[in-house]
């Protein structure tokens, strides 16, 4: 039955759906939102309930909270005339739309611009992440009151800007060395980028923390920061030294700069990850001073959605022990240079968590800047530059046991026509765009009528 319906979502993807098909997706619908949300309905109720109203208010948060959707269509739709055997070993992010980038300090002190989602990192067709991300910014684009004509050119600066980059990086190792600064960016990206270099640590302490006595510890902030129970809370401490063993030795610090001093509950990030537990540990840093006190984020992992549609993540698993949470560690470490020397992970009371800094000087990507058909078309070369970037230096550059391939020179050898990809891409992202919204009006209904969703 699942199978039935899965090849009827496709014949909706395809063509304008009859009703009686487009009831049955509904429903295909509806049972993957349940079933994908339910394991975390009782332990974080909360968020999910959060959830399911952020995905109601409108298409592309929908979305952005339905990629375990994205990847079961991708088994039926049509393959990408560009793709070979070589390019489905590609490292993807797997959620690449497009507000799952941004800047952030990286450790070498630079202020960068990237992706900055890993949750869903496996290997899988270089296109699946150009497909998703061109789709976001259909949706995002119309939020943004953009014609469609002008999100058709962003489209294609996207995937030609990718493209190139990919072309640039073939037979070279510029990829190694490539980044996106203040300096060859403009627009949104590059007020993004300077807003980073503006940020203090001591403006993000400030937010979530508070010093009584000369000791620091978490604020409580209603539906955001909260306590945690003692046993929780000697658990996550326990697992301290499991998570500072996932670190690289070379890049361990001091074991006093790991002393946990508090420990909360963070709620109502992100959409696609409502639901999964996510807390706060605040340890003490560098030195004994409240001032330069660090902020580490957990986060529950589960398998990727991309796993849905690919069938390559086997190097993957047997790399990280079938852990997802390391998964997500190293595709985090793969697809960024200088990457955050403390990401790693560990296992708390049965469940796999993602470690890695709340960092003082991260800005997500404000896409709802981006309100007319210029300030689309600029972001959108340098949405296809860290895309490209992500994927050139998780290759064999990074692991070859992992990815055996240049992904670089696959991807350029693939893609015999940039017009021809561009063209496939933005088609795709208008279609996909059109079910997006014939499921997200579906799913207010279902929603409305108080059917269980989680």
């Amino acid at each position: 039955m699942k199978k039935a319906l899965i090849a009827l979502s496709a014949a909706c993807l395809l063509c304008a759906p009859a009703a009686e098909a487009q009831t049955s997706r509904t429903s295909w619908v509806a049972t993957q939102i349940y079933d994908y949300n339910h394991p975390f309905a009782a332990t974080d109720s909360t968020d999910l309930a959060t959830k399911m109203a952020t995905m109601a208010g409108d298409a592309f948060s929908f979305f952005r909270g339905t990629d375990h959707i994205f990847y079961q269509d991708m088994l039926t739709l049509p393959p990408s005339s560009y793709t070979t055997t070589q390019t489905g070993y590609t490292w993807l992010g797997g959620d690449a739309h497009i507000g799952n980038f941004g800047a952030w300090k990286d450790s070498a002190g630079d202020n960068v611009f990237t992706v900055n989602d890993f949750d869903e990192g496996y290997l899988g067709q270089y296109v699946w992440d150009l497909r998703r991300l061109a789709t976001s910014m259909v949706l995002a684009g119309r939020a943004n009151g953009i014609a469609d004509s002008d999100i058709t050119t962003a489209i294609k600066t996207m995937v030609g800007a990718y493209v190139s980059e990919m072309d640039s990086f073939k037979g070279t190792s510029a990829e190694l060395s490539f980044q996106l600064k203040n300096g060859n960016t403009s627009g949104a990206v590059q007020t993004t980028i300077s807003n980073s270099s503006n940020d203090t640590r001591s403006d993000l302490l400030t937010k979530y923390t508070q010093v009584t006595n000369g000791v620091r510890t978490f604020q409580n902030i209603a539906n955001t920061l909260v306590p945690v129970n003692s046993t929780t809370y000697s658990n996550i401490a326990a697992a301290m030294s499991s998570y500072i063993s996932s670190i690289s030795s070379s890049k361990q610090y001091a074991a006093s700069y790991y002393q946990v001093k508090d420990i909360h509950q963070k709620l109502g990030s992100g959409v696609g990850s409502l639901g999964k537990l996510r807390y706060y540990i605040l340890i003490e840093g560098p030195s004994a001073s409240t001032s330069d006190d660090v902020i580490l984020e957990l986060k529950q992992e589960t398998s990727s959605a991309v796993a849905e549609a690919s069938s390559n993540g086997q190097t993957l698993s047997s790399a990280d022990n079938g852990n997802d949470a390391n998964r997500v560690a190293k595709t985090s470490k793969a697809q960024t240079l200088n990457a955050d020397v403390l990401v790693g992970y560990a296992t708390i009371n049965g469940v796999n968590y993602y470690f890695h800094e709340k960092s003082p000087y991260a800005e997500g990507f404000d896409y709802t800047q981006l309100t007319s058909a210029g300030k689309l078309n600029t972001a959108a070369t340098y949405l296809g530059q860290a895309l490209a970037s992500a994927h050139a230096i998780s290759d064999q550059d990074y692991n070859s046991a992992i990815v055996s391939y240049s992904i670089d020179k696959q991807v350029s050898d693939a893609v015999t026509s940039k017009n021809g990809l561009e063209s496939e891409i933005s088609t795709f992202a208008f279609n996909y765009a059109a079910q997006v919204n014939l499921d997200w009006q579906s799913f207010v209904s279902t929603y409305n009528a108080g059917t269980p969703l989680y």
